[in-house]
């Protein structure tokens, strides 16, 4: 790839190797990747925000904050330093930052470069992306040979919101976390937090603290879901971190996490029933109230069915079992004047009405891959690896966990991604495209029970019934086999007109020496 020819002198236009789409978490951990394990390939970053962080600077809601463990969302290669194993978004964004500058990383982002377009032209083995400055409207045109999008599945532009009946006749004030107004004053006010997700679990203990603290939160949630306390703080990190030096002490912190954080999974998922009563356990032990628990913090699913929340020091049980917040389960009939009429007949008093109702999901930051012109139907298609998709060359996608950090399965996809690139340059190929060994059953990209999951996820990939096809929930299984994949026997040569469909082309002849490297897990 780094020796292909470039186009011809355009002042519109800009060619690389490779485009990576997002400056976020993900983005940032793409180019340092690039950077260290592909340093030969010229590369950019297209962040279509003015300023770098991705998620951590897009929410600015009370309270914001990671709901995994920093020593396994943080990257590998740049230790967490902070003491705090659940970091609020100023923390992680100031991290992100850090890191890119220091790896010499800020200086490949493009800002307010927005991709809404991409077309692969398959004689050329070439991207052209139309790339659209948000302020102006103004367009350019970048070209690269491989498009890498970190840009996520969450459509931040547009979130999951709801119109409720008579929301025009409340008198107080509506807002979304996804556009908090930053001179929104809400102390001393009753606020009513629609939404028993992550985002409603942080708001309603955050808005109770401070000088501008909110009189009374009030979470009004349907149907509850599955809550664990967690320490704010890991102490067996801190004490591993006193006798080792730097650098070992974060892998093995690291490994300790992914160890725990996959072995509760599994627990969740082999003896739903045992975990049901060690949650509402941990709950009451908190609360001290049995009845409470099982009306609001018993779902009628199974743990992990839908993602769980955690809360720091139990802050969401202990603010309403002072007295601070409570909360409401049942549905909204309507707004009216004074709050919230609920089909119960109640009434909810309130100043502030947060529509903490979710995000609505946006396959890769909302690209929609042509090739040859023709637009790829990605419903069709199915995901190699969690990372490259049949009938679109040269072209990869970050899907991070749901039941762990993202950042570990956007790593791995990062290095997946260096090595595709190092196996093209030495097989010469121009254009690969993944090729399934056979008829696939077709499975849902992402395996959640939650509303914003299946409200969107018919217009996403698919996974298949066997690996590399399937979108494991595994840190330890993927880390042991992703980069040991067998390319040749995966990905296809794509040479002609129309040639990206899955299945298209043939292998270059297997060769036992691309087995590629073991992860060590943790590292």
């Amino acid at each position: 790839m780094s020796t292909s020819p470039t186009p011809a002198a355009d002042p519109v236009t800009e060619h690389v190797d490779v485009v990576v789409v997002g400056a976020g978490l993900s983005g940032v951990g793409a180019a340092y990747r690039l950077s260290t394990e592909r340093p030969e390939l010229s590369y950019v970053v297209l962040e279509g925000r003015e300023r770098m962080g991705g998620t951590w600077d897009l929410f600015r809601y009370p309270g914001v904050r990671s709901d995994s463990d920093m020593y396994t969302l943080g990257y590998s290669f740049k230790p967490w330093r902070d003491g705090r194993s659940l970091a609020d978004g100023e923390s992680i964004l100031d991290y992100i930052r850090e890191t890119a500058e220091e790896f010499g990383l800020a200086e490949r982002v493009r800002y307010s470069s927005k991709v809404v377009g991409a077309d692969f032209d398959t004689a050329a083995g070439l991207w052209t992306l139309s790339v659209e400055d948000p302020r102006t409207g103004e367009r350019r045109t970048t070209t690269c040979r491989f498009l890498y999008s970190c840009a996520g599945y969450y459509d931040y532009d547009d979130p999951h919101s709801p119109e409720f009946v008579g929301q025009e006749d409340f008198a107080g004030q509506v807002v979304h976390p996804q556009f908090w107004p930053e001179d929104l004053d809400f102390s001393g006010k009753r606020v009513v937090v629609i939404g028993s997700g992550a985002t409603a679990v942080t708001l309603v203990p955050s808005m109770l603290k401070g000088d501008c603290a909110a009189a009374h939160v009030t979470m009004l949630q349907r149907t509850p879901t599955w809550i664990s306390a967690v320490p704010s703080r890991d102490k067996k990190a801190d004490r591993i971190k006193a006798v080792l030096p730097e650098a070992m002490a974060h892998h093995v912190v690291r490994a300790k996490n992914i160890a725990f954080s996959t072995a509760f999974y599994q627990f969740c998922r082999r003896r739903p029933e045992t975990a049901r009563k060690l949650l509402t356990g941990m709950a009451t032990k908190v609360l001290g109230d049995p009845r409470l628990v099982a009306d609001h913090f018993t779902p009628p699913y199974d743990p992990w069915d839908q993602r769980l929340c955690a809360i720091p020091s139990g802050d969401l049980f202990r603010a309403i079992k002072a007295g601070d917040a409570d909360v409401v389960t049942d549905h909204v009939e309507r707004f009216v004047p004074e709050g919230v009429l609920l089909r119960s007949g109640e009434v909810l008093e309130a100043d502030v009405i947060v529509t903490a109702t979710g995000l609505r999901l946006l396959a890769f930051g909302g690209i929609e891959p042509h090739v040859d012109g023709e637009r790829v139907e990605l419903s069709e298609q199915f995901v190699w690896n969690g990372a490259m998709i049949t009938g679109v060359p040269n072209f990869a996608v970050c899907i991070g966990y749901t039941n762990a950090s993202w950042t570990l399965r956007a790593d791995l996809t990062h290095r997946l991604v260096c090595k595709v690139l190092g196996w093209m340059d030495r097989r010469g190929h121009a254009a690969v495209a993944p090729r399934p060994d056979g008829d696939l059953e077709p499975q849902p990209l992402l395996d959640l029970a939650a509303g914003y999951v299946q409200r969107s996820i018919g217009a996403f990939p698919r996974q298949g019934d066997r690996r590399p096809w399937q979108v494991r929930q595994n840190y330890v299984l993927d880390s042991l086999t992703t980069l040991r994949t067998d390319l040749d026997r995966t990905l296809a040569p794509v040479t002609g007109a129309g040639a990206g469909a899955g299945g298209a082309g043939a292998g270059a002849g297997a060769d036992a020496g691309e087995q590629g490297e073991l992860v060590e897990v943790g590292a």
